[in-house]
């Protein structure tokens, strides 16, 4: 079968490797209609993970059953699925508490619970950027979406970002008549702008320096705030009448950077720290990792990011962190997508053949203008 194969820094190539076949009797096979390239997905292409040459990349998947394992009951061939990024057993204590994100038997990678698709250090995965793809656990993993083909662009944002987004607004404790201040206008801050409006936001703030990003984010009713314009703090207090947001999300990660391009791990954490209000809560959905050779600092190498917890500490601020557990979402938000209450494919900006994968990360790498979104399709 066709798939990304991660080759090196800056390097995807899309070739032929073994076809994804059933390996354990709780398998399926998913043949793959829509796979989207992630924004997690450029920390390895710009090699600053741990990700092997070889890899097949892609988790953020749907398409159609086409074989089942023996052991398979609740899922069909031909059924239409979404497949979460995570990898769960359904059984473990984290999978049984909902926290399918941090399953305790998917990965066998030391020291880290919970498993990816085609992602460094989340196990020996393959990935769904391809025409196939290998579902462990399928009766767990699977949520069954309408047949045929419509909602394709909004449905294939279940997979991670959407539920990732929604996942942001819930750690941050957001209520309804809140303002929230989301950082980051790229595909999971733009899918916690809209969770935020959908949850009952009073205002929505997107900081962000890209003029489409912002400009997206506009569109869905938020306010858009270029921090590239000015401190983006001093922006959102004056809106604010001095108060600050209620909440925040966390929608960068450890690759942040001020309007020069120069790198700082610290900087969304130490804004949202200054930018929400006493006791407000932060929910910080961007990647962060344990080790990062490439960081700015010394600190940041090690994972350790030398954020103003002191103010944090002051502020009786609190933070929730970590990778969404989809299954806790997935259905609800399929749901409102079907009923027209949510339309995630907003941020869509381009559709390319599988074959094209290589130009598409290119792209979407640089921040070109209008590459918001990449949706790959395998059957093109």
């Amino acid at each position: 079968m066709r798939a990304v194969v991660y080759r090196g820094p800056f390097d995807v190539e899309v070739t032929d490797v073994p076809d994804a076949r059933i390996e354990e009797p709780t398998d399926a096979v998913v043949r793959i209609t829509t796979t989207n390239i992630c924004g997690s997905d450029l920390h390895m292409f710009e090699g600053r993970t741990s990700v092997e040459g070889g890899t097949v990349l892609g988790h953020e998947n749907m398409g159609v059953v086409e074989e089942v394992g023996p052991a398979v009951t609740r899922i069909k061939v031909g059924d239409r699925v979404s497949v979460p990024f995570n990898i769960a057993c359904g059984t473990c204590r984290n999978c049984l508490q909902g926290w399918t994100s941090f399953c305790t038997r998917t990965n066998p990678t030391e020291g880290v619970d919970g498993a990816a698709y085609g992602y460094a250090n989340m196990g020996p995965y393959a990935g769904g950027q391809a025409e196939y793809l290998r579902v462990p656990f399928a009766d767990v993993n699977l949520l069954e979406l309408p047949a045929g083909d419509e909602h394709e662009n909004d449905f294939t944002m279940l997979s991670d970002i959407f539920p990732t987004g929604w996942h942001g607004t819930v750690l941050a404790g957001q209520q309804p008549g809140d303002d929230v201040v989301v950082f980051g206008a790229g595909p999971v801050g733009l899918m916690a702008a809209h969770s935020a409006m959908i949850r009952g936001a009073a205002r929505v703030f997107v900081v962000d320096k890209e003029p489409d990003r912002l400009a997206l984010a506009e569109k869905i009713g938020a306010v858009a705030v270029d921090f590239s314009a000015g401190d983006p703090v001093e922006q959102l207090m004056d809106a604010t009448q001095g108060r600050g947001a209620d909440c925040g999300v966390e929608a960068v990660g450890y690759q942040a950077h001020d309007p020069s391009g120069d790198e700082h791990p610290e900087l969304v954490l130490d804004n949202l720290v200054q930018a929400v209000r006493t006791t407000g809560g932060i929910g910080v959905v961007g990647v962060y990792m344990p080790e990062d050779p490439g960081a700015a600092t010394e600190g940041a190498k090690e994972g350790r990011i030398a954020f103003d917890y002191g103010t944090f500490f002051t502020k009786g601020q609190h933070m929730g962190t970590g990778q969404a557990p989809v299954m806790r979402y997935n259905r609800q938000l399929r749901d409102l997508i079907v009923a027209g209450r949510a339309t995630p494919s907003f941020i869509v900006s381009h559709e390319l053949p599988l074959d094209d994968a290589a130009s598409g990360y290119e792209h979407f790498d640089k921040r070109e203008d209008g590459w918001t979104k990449v949706l790959l399709r395998p059957g093109a």
